[in-house]
């Protein structure tokens, strides 16, 4: 099967971990960018980027890079038959589903991919509309994958 990762950057060392125990069960799997290029035209880590654009005043070409990821990855969606949200513990929230990851997961929803959370849905002000597209929640169990 084709798996497309998503949630937080933030997660990038747990989603590198998940590709390749999903890669073991034999899926094919893809994630969002590991490498950002910066202005001067150089690889950077996708950590470092993001600490970048956390700061007070990014430079613009900050957003430029983040409009090119987001529409990587609503690719790497479209690629896939199904997609995984890391929705690990963030900012003491639990189950954490940030802003463009909804924006993935409506995407998948729109595109008719089956929606698979790795922890339990949040309790966070979007909780309704993760609710509404019904994902199948794995609580850890990666094995539970499965096309409908």
């Amino acid at each position: 099967m084709k798996i497309t990762i998503c949630g937080s950057i933030a997660f990038m060392e747990e989603m590198l971990r998940v590709k390749a125990e999903l890669e073991k069960l034999g899926h094919e799997v893809d994630l969002p960018l590991t490498e950002i290029k910066n202005n001067q035209g150089d690889y950077i880590p996708v950590s470092e980027y993001y600490e970048i654009r956390k700061s007070a005043n990014p430079e613009p070409w900050v957003w430029d890079v983040k409009r090119e990821a987001m529409l990587d990855h609503f690719a790497k969606i479209e690629w896939a038959d199904v997609i995984l949200v890391l929705n690990i513990e963030k900012n003491g929230v639990v189950g954490y589903v940030g802003a463009n990851t909804l924006i993935e997961m409506g995407l998948a929803l729109f595109l008719k991919k089956p929606i698979y959370l790795s922890n339990q849905i949040p309790d966070m002000n979007c909780r309704e509309e993760i609710m509404g597209m019904k994902p199948k929640v794995l609580d850890g169990d990666l094995s539970r994958i499965k096309l409908a």
